[in-house]
């Protein structure tokens, strides 16, 4: 009998002992096999690591870890690529696995449950908004059509630089940029300026401005998991300010915008001819029982948002950028002056259908989204496992495309901290590399399917105004650093603006718009 307790005894500490070794093999075994990854703390995971600038502090991060690195924001998984060879890993030869979005609760709250373009799922919505905003929203046809309404906003600006020159006064360079861009999104979105009345388009310029900066704070309910259903800083009650207001102004011009509609149909108008702006082509789709999909409101707003929010301040944080860098570099301005002059001359100002002829003026633009991009982060999640280098990276990872850092890496750039924009021109003295994401060393606006739809217009708007502050305007610094040049360092924000206001006095150096 003993005998038998004894081997029964011996029999429980083999199956024990064999369940355990298996068991502990089998982790090892099934554990993914992660890029390299600083030290994390709990709950925080990495996020100590983050400066104000996020990007600035993943680059320092990859110069030690390597461009492909693991961390943990809070409890949500995130993957760092900060070289052109991992960034086309991602975003070409495994597209597919990286086109999905993270969930960003005050992106949801103010796109109506994610009922927008620019944050929607991957999906059909997703295509076929795609789809419309290629061929119809920002196409080449309406595109062409709302010129007139750039060329107007850009002769209202150089007016104004022409009073602050005459009266010498200085000039927030970037926030008066910020007055043009917002005038030309709103006239081309809802056929009308912010407002005839300066305190209320300083209202829609402050709602815009808002939109953009709680949708780019750091947020604990979106990477502490146990934060998740708690408004710890009080984000709500903003989140509702600003969409009420945004409501209100949208629910009025889409009032607006069905009254001149109905009444257009009621007598018989034809407006076939006339330039539609983009809130009436949407309404147009949403009214054509042939669609392939059914616009709701809430999806119209959201896209108007997507419009205001992406291409407000993004463009004039590039224009204000590239006046920078000119004004530190008088040889690269005297360049871009003898260019405009030879092909221009200076009895008109420059156009947009100057800027084909104008290689080194494309050069200097492209030289200024490389070392500023106003995205200076791809964000993408991944929809299902895959792996990438030979590392695994499984679904829901939020991935992190670090295009400051790529536009920067020695690899790819000589002397990369050098704002030359000869680099991109040719030795047939024409403009090279594309910057609409075929290169994965030149990355301003993304790559692939969710590539931003806006780039033909940003383009348009940033050249043609560069072009004619380069033009008509000498910029005399006020203030400066210690060596009288433009300090460049940058200040926090999704949108890559400038630490400190670029304050000018203009001064007019041709007058072919005296007239104004």
């Amino acid at each position: 009998m003993a005998d038998f307790q004894g081997y029964l005894v011996l029999f429980l500490i083999w199956l024990v002992s064999t369940v355990l070794v298996r068991s502990i093999f089998g982790r090892l075994k099934t554990r993914p096999r992660l890029p390299p990854s600083p030290l994390a703390l709990p709950i925080l995971g990495h996020l100590h690591l983050l400066s104000p600038i996020p990007h600035q502090a993943l680059h320092k991060l990859s110069t030690r870890y390597g461009p492909l690195i693991h961390i943990y924001l809070g409890s949500v998984p995130c993957v760092v690529s900060s070289s052109p060879e991992t960034a086309k890993e991602f975003l070409k030869t495994h597209e597919t696995s990286f086109l999905g979005r993270p969930f960003i609760s005050a992106v949801d709250y103010l796109t109506y449950g994610s009922a927008d373009f620019s944050f929607a799922p991957y999906g059909r919505y997703w295509k076929f908004m795609k789809k419309i905003t290629m061929t119809e929203l920002l196409g080449g046809r309406t595109l062409n059509q709302l010129l007139p309404v750039r060329s107007d906003e850009i002769t209202r600006f150089l007016g104004l630089m022409l009073k602050k020159a005459n009266a010498k006064e200085e000039v927030d360079v970037g926030g008066e940029l910020i007055r043009l861009t917002n005038h030309v999104v709103s006239r081309m979105t809802m056929g009308k300026r912010c407002s005839s009345n300066e305190e209320e388009a300083d209202e829609v310029r402050k709602l815009v401005h808002d939109v953009a900066e709680i949708t780019g704070k750091f947020n604990l309910a979106d990477f502490i998991w146990f934060c998740k259903n708690l408004d710890l800083q009080g984000f709500g009650k903003q989140l509702k300010e600003i969409r009420d207001k945004f409501d209100l102004m949208m629910d009025t011009t889409i009032k607006e915008h069905e009254e001149a509609r109905k009444i257009n149909k009621e007598t018989d108008g034809d407006d076939d001819g006339a330039a539609k702006d983009l809130l009436d082509l949407l309404l147009d789709i949403s009214e054509d029982e042939n669609s392939e999909m059914k616009l709701t409101k809430e999806n119209i707003k959201a896209f108007i948002m997507d419009i205001f929010a992406a291409g407000t301040d993004t463009s004039a944080i590039t224009t204000e950028w590239a006046l920078a860098e000119l004004i530190n570099n008088p040889e690269i301005m005297k360049k871009a002056r003898q260019e405009i002059d030879t092909v221009v001359g200076n009895s008109r100002v420059v156009q947009e259908s100057d800027i084909p002829n104008l290689p080194y003026l494309q050069a200097i633009v492209k030289e200024t989204l490389r070392l500023h991009p106003t995205g200076p982060m791809i964000v993408r999640e991944s929809t299902e496992d895959c792996t990438i280098n030979g590392y695994d990276i499984p679904a829901k990872t939020r991935l992190l495309v670090n295009v400051w850092a790529i536009g920067k890496d020695p690899n790819h750039w000589e002397n990369p901290l050098e704002f030359r924009p000869e680099r991109f021109v040719g030795e047939d003295g024409k403009s090279q590399l594309d910057v609409r994401g075929q290169y994965f060393h030149l990355l301003p606006f993304g790559s692939g399917r969710r590539s931003c739809p806006g780039v033909s217009l940003a383009l348009f708007m940033v050249q043609s105004t560069l072009a004619a502050m380069i033009q008509c305007f000498d910029w005399k610094l006020c203030g400066g650093d210690i060596n009288g040049k433009v300090d460049m360092e940058e200040g926090p924000g999704l949108t890559l603006p400038r630490a400190n206001p670029l304050l000018c006095v203009p001064v007019a150096r041709i007058s072919p718009f005296s007239s104004l």
